[in-house]
């Protein structure tokens, strides 16, 4: 099929999502700057060396590569990041912070293979269904094989721990699989005995306990567990209709912790007020309708599953943290897509978006 441009409008949608991402996480940085000169440095090389250094040439590298690349090399690059995530555990390369063992550390580069993870899966599951084409409905080619791909994430996942990463990854198979025509039925019960599983994580795991009394009452303890919640509906209310103006965050300096990170809405809401948060989610929001449009226009299943599964996974990550932010769902820690501090998942989201970009270069309408 031959090539045409790359979708214009989703090139917009994109390119103001990293360019008021890249603004605001400057000015939640200065709330760092003004704690530790050091710390600030670290975020900085970070977010730029490998979120948009690191990101940009992925991205370059992903426009350039006809996306049937991911699918001949799906298994090795899941198996990789499978590896590359259990690596965590390895005393000489592992680094934890807060009992979390999540990051991998090679000298200056600290990185955390979770986000590489994501992106695998999405490759080799798109790879596997399309395969399978219409035997997905079929218990062994369709369910069977998720289960036991979510087993072994969950095995590495719970273990560092990490239960919002497999929450994103288990709602982005079961999307996935959606589309490729499995039953509904099937879909409904592997999605309840996943929800069993997780009640049961959490019945017996005290920090996702206290998370859950947190969110069902945010003012229990202020000074402690509701902190974060607390202080981050303070920063958005305290923004009202047009915001402090940018840079003028008060919570950011004192009061919200790492404003830079999952906290970034909070500073978004203070500085540009409901207005320029709702122009935000409403960017998010055309950024999910035009990528899907990508994914129902592109030339075969596997590309159509793998736009859809990046599409999903960056809306499923990035509503779940508006909604956390907010007090409309528990606090999970997920950075916001293309804005929070997080070099990994900068670096790998950039990279999945230049695929889209690339399939949308064989859509059957160029609209």
């Amino acid at each position: 099929m031959k090539e045409k441009k790359i979708d214009r409008f989703f090139l917009i949608i994109v390119s103001l999502l990293i360019s008021i991402g890249a603004a605001m996480f400057f000015s939640a940085s200065l709330g760092v700057l003004a704690k530790s000169g050091e710390t600030f440095y670290s975020v900085l090389f970070s977010q730029l060396i490998l979120g948009f250094g690191f990101g940009f040439l992925g991205m370059y590298f992903a426009l350039k590569v006809n996306y049937k690349f991911w699918r001949k090399y799906s298994f090795y690059i899941f198996l990789g990041s499978i590896i590359l995530t259990a690596a965590v555990f390895i005393p000489s390369l592992g680094w934890s912070h807060l009992g979390a063992e999540r990051w991998i550390q090679l000298g200056p580069l600290r990185f955390q293979p979770v986000e590489i993870l994501k992106f695998g899966f999405i490759i080799y599951l798109a790879a596997w269904l399309s395969w399978a084409k219409n035997r997905v409905q079929d218990f062994k080619f369709g369910i069977l094989p998720l289960f036991i791909l979510l087993t072994i994430i969950a095995v590495i996942l719970f273990n560092q721990p990490d239960t919002k990463s497999f929450i994103l990854i288990a709602v982005t198979g079961f999307c996935m699989l959606f589309i490729s025509g499995v039953s509904t039925k099937w879909i409904a019960l592997l999605g309840v005995g996943s929800l069993v599983a997780l009640g049961s994580l959490v019945f017996f795991t005290p920090y996702l306990q206290e998370r859950v009394k947190t969110f069902i009452d945010p003012s229990q303890d202020p000074r402690g567990s509701s902190y974060q919640i607390q202080q981050s509906l303070i920063a958005i209310g305290s923004g009202g209709i047009f915001g402090r103006g940018y840079g003028q965050s008060i919570q950011k300096f004192s009061y919200l912790p790492e404003p830079q990170g999952d906290s970034i809405f909070a500073v978004l809401g203070e500085e540009l007020g409901f207005v320029g948060s709702v122009a935000i989610i409403i960017l998010y929001l055309l950024f999910v309708l035009r990528g899907l449009r990508i994914a129902n226009n592109s030339p075969d299943l596997f590309s159509r599953l793998l736009v859809s599964g990046i599409v999903i996974l960056i809306a499923a990550q990035s509503f779940m943290n508006i909604a956390s932010i907010t007090g409309v769902f528990p606090l999970t820690g997920v950075p916001l897509v293309f804005m929070s501090h997080g070099g990994t998942s900068l670096m790998v989201y950039l990279m999945a978006v230049g695929i889209v970009f690339q399939i949308s270069k064989f859509q059957h309408k160029n609209n």
